[in-house]
């Protein structure tokens, strides 16, 4: 019988869950960031570069989602392409700042990471403990988002960082794991740019349908199907749409999110420290230290992103994460020596530790935008 056709409650009771099961390690080192782009049948690549059969994928993943130990599965999109983007800094009287965060979290689609950070020890803008990242469509302004979100939570003060280019963008925490400090690329990261394309109206109608995770009944070997119904065009045009919206470079990864934060079913964590690492580095090398620090495989996002004088003008940003503090601090000790051995001067760095954290894709849709602010005006 076809596992795609069993019904995934009849299969998950018997299926260990765990990220750390051997054969759930071995899909997901391919399935959490090595299905790039949109794939007609993005299980059966995932069967073909992990070695598993593709029912034995189908049921894994199906079983991980039902336990919690994978969040979501979705294509996801390169929303630098679709809409405007920022890291947001947020500065907010202490008492305000977990329903500041409940409020970003669950009221605001277009807010994505929502992270409380803190500092060992008092440093440059260690005084703004609640960190977002902010998506808003084309033609939209971020600050006229973030001041509507500064009068609903009350807050004092933002500082937004808008992504000037891209080294680094993949997860993987299994196979991260096994990664040594001061790993790295052959070659410099190449840095990938921010600037928006424009969609016509049934590239927009395929892509909302595309993005969308996918239920543990859509866990099957032709998950597009249904997706095409919604978007109201046949399998063969969805296809063809999204193969174009590919090629305009709008789409990323195909992909299974461990929750990385919260415990699983069982009590596992597949990670329990993330540091938001920053570098200050003279003006005009910006493309260079970020080539040199994105080439590090450890770093799951690293940005051009200028903090300002509030943030020792930082203009260097990544993240890595573990399951120990002092590996996270290995790893950019190993950064650190390699920037130095680079010729890189640095005049200021930082470690910002991730506390409580929601995660989930930003909204980038117009209809829903205007929706937003006329509900909350």
């Amino acid at each position: 019988m076809d596992c795609a056709k069993i019904p995934h409650h009849r299969m998950s009771t018997t299926i260990p869950p765990e990220h750390t099961d051997p054969v759930n390690a071995q899909i997901l080192s391919v399935s959490e960031d090595l299905v790039s782009g949109f794939q007609r049948q993005p299980f059966h690549v995932i069967a073909e570069k992990s070695g598993v059969p593709v029912a034995v994928v189908l049921e894994r993943i199906r079983a991980m989602l039902e336990a919690g130990v994978i969040r979501r599965v979705r294509q996801t999109m390169l929303s630098t392409k679709l809409a405007h983007g920022a890291l947001v800094a947020w500065r907010l009287p202490e008492e305000k700042l977990n329903a500041a965060f409940d409020f970003m979290s669950k009221e605001d689609p277009f807010s994505g990471h929502v992270v409380i950070r803190s500092t060992d020890h008092e440093i440059s803008g260690s005084g703004y403990r609640l960190w977002t990242t902010l998506k808003v469509p084309v033609g939209e302004s971020l600050d006229h988002h973030a001041t509507a979100l500064l009068r609903l939570t009350g807050a004092q003060e933002y500082l937004l960082m808008p992504a000037h280019g891209v080294f680094a963008l993949g997860v993987g925490h299994v196979r991260r794991k096994t990664l040594e400090p001061g790993d790295r690329a052959d070659e410099p990261a190449v840095m990938s740019t921010t600037v928006p394309v424009n969609l016509t109206p049934e590239e927009w109608e395929v892509l909302l349908a595309l993005k969308e995770e996918l239920t543990a009944d859509e866990i099957i070997e032709n998950p597009w199907a249904g997706r095409a119904k919604i978007a109201g065009v046949s399998l063969e045009r969805f296809c063809e749409v999204a193969e174009t919206l590919n090629a305009k470079k709008v789409i990323g990864r195909f992909s299974t999110f461990l929750e990385h934060i919260k415990p699983s079913s069982s009590g596992e964590r597949v990670t329990r420290f993330n540091g938001l690492f920053h570098w200050a580095v003279p003006k005009g090398r910006e493309i260079e230290a970020g080539a040199e620090v994105g080439r590090h495989n450890c770093m799951t996002h690293c940005y051009w992103r200028e903090g300002g004088p509030g943030f020792g003008n930082v203009n260097i940003m990544g993240v890595v994460h573990g399951t120990e503090k002092d590996r996270v601090l290995a790893h950019k000790a190993a950064i650190d020596r390699h920037l130095e051995e680079a010729g890189m001067p640095v005049s200021y760095t930082a470690v910002f530790w991730g506390g409580r954290s929601e995660i989930k894709p930003s909204e980038i849709s117009p209809k829903v935008y205007r929706a937003w602010h006329e509900a909350h005006a």
